[in-house]
């Protein structure tokens, strides 16, 4: 019953800004780490960002110092802020948590992707 829903994505030109999305609905109990993927066009996906139950956070080297992910525990919540964008950070972005459901044991869930497209 739980899913993970992501907003945010769009189309912005080089330089520019975006802030991602991604809240957890359903029969959440627990959500520990959360964290943002990504998937361009004949690549693997890769993690860009992980964010910590405690709020400790963790970024690849392509976009440290240029993105911010934080959570909002209260509305079960990741966010990931996007600075300085480049056309190599275009991709579709996905969500990840790691979940325990009510009556159940802890489970990755993924959202659906967002599409992020940075034009130069």
């Amino acid at each position: 019953q739980v899913q993970l829903v992501e907003s945010g994505g769009g189309l912005v030109q080089a330089g520019g800004s975006l802030r991602l999305s991604c809240a957890a609905s359903g029969s959440v109990a627990r959500i520990n780490a959360m964290a943002w993927y990504r998937q361009a066009p004949g690549k693997q996906r890769e993690l860009v960002a992980t964010v910590a139950s405690g709020g400790s956070t963790n970024y690849a080297d392509s976009v440290k110092g240029r993105f911010t992910i934080s959570r909002d525990n209260a509305k079960n919540t990741v966010y990931l802020e996007m600075n300085s964008l480049k056309p190599e950070d275009t991709a579709v972005y996905y969500c990840k948590a790691n979940i325990r459901p009510i009556y159940s044991s802890y489970y990755d869930f993924w959202g659906q992707g967002t599409q992020v497209t940075v034009s130069s």
